[in-house]
C-alpha cells in the first residue's frame, strides 16, 4: 500500500469562489449574458470554461473562440483574485506533515495551467506537489472520475489508496466514481450537501497525517 494525497484547487488549496464569481460576473456582463446566483450554482460551479461557455452563450463555438473566450474570463478572474491570494487555513502546516511523512502529493483540478501556476507560485507551495493533472490533460471534466484516475497513475499508486480533498459535488463524485476516499472541505457547499464524501472539514486546521491513517487505512 501506498498512501497517496490528492487536492483540488479553487475550493481547497485556496478558497476563492467569490473570486470566480465575481469574475464570471464581470465577463457575462461585458457580453450582454444573463447571470445570477442561480445559473453560477447549476451551470458554471465545478465545471470546465469548455462545459460552461457555450451554455451560457447558448450555442456551439469554434475552437479558437472558445479559448480565447476563457483565457479572458481566467484574465478577469486573476486580475480581481492577486491582491487577496492566500492559502485555505491550515493547509502548509498538513503540507510540510505530508512532506516529512514522504506521502506523495499531486494537485488535480479543472482549473486553466495558468491559474494552476498562478495560485501555487504565488502561494509558494509548488515544491509539494509530485505531479499536476489540470484541464488541459484530460478528456473529460469532473465528475467524469478521469482526473483522480490520472492523478492516481501519475503518483503510481491505486486510487483506493489516494485521499482526494474535494469541495464541488462534482469533484467529489469524480473522486468516489474513480474508487477514492474523499474528504470534502465546506468552503463551497454545505457538510449535509456533501453525499460523496466520508468526512467533511471547514478546512485543514483538524486534519492529520494520522487522522488519514486511522480513518482510512487501519
Amino acid at each position: 500500500m501506498k498512501i497517496a494525497v490528492v487536492f483540488d484547487m479553487d475550493g481547497v488549496i485556496v478558497d476563492n469562489g467569490r473570486f470566480h464569481y465575481l469574475a464570471w460576473e464581470e465577463f457575462c456582463k461585458k457580453y450582454r449574458i444573463p447571470f445570477s446566483d442561480n445559473i453560477f450554482r447549476k451551470t458554471i460551479f465545478g465545471r470546465t470554461n469548455a462545459e460552461a461557455i457555450p451554455f451560457l452563450f447558448q450555442r456551439n463555438l469554434e475552437k479558437t473562440e472558445l479559448q480565447k473566450l476563457g483565457a479572458e474570463k481566467e484574465e478577469i478572474y486573476r486580475r480581481i483574485y492577486a491582491p487577496a491570494l492566500k492559502p485555505v487555513n491550515g493547509l502548509p502546516a498538513f503540507l510540510e506533515e505530508l512532506k516529512k511523512h514522504n506521502i506523495p502529493t499531486a494537485v488535480a483540478t479543472s482549473a486553466s495551467p495558468e491559474n494552476v501556476m498562478f495560485v501555487l507560485d504565488g502561494l509558494r507551495i509548488k515544491h509539494y506537489f509530485n505531479c499536476i493533472v489540470d484541464d488541459s490533460m484530460v478528456k473529460n471534466g469532473k465528475p467524469d472520475p478521469e482526473i483522480y484516475l490520472k492523478a492516481a497513475e501519475l503518483l503510481k499508486t491505486r486510487p483506493a489508496d489516494c485521499v482526494v480533498f474535494e469541495d464541488s459535488l462534482s469533484g467529489t463524485k469524480a473522486a468516489f466514481d474513480a474508487g477514492t476516499n474523499v474528504i470534502a472541505l465546506t468552503t463551497s457547499l454545505k457538510a449535509e450537501e456533501h453525499r460523496y464524501a466520508q468526512h467533511t472539514f471547514p478546512d485543514f486546521s483538524e486534519i492529520s497525517v494520522n487522522f488519514i491513517i486511522e480513518n482510512f487505512f487501519n
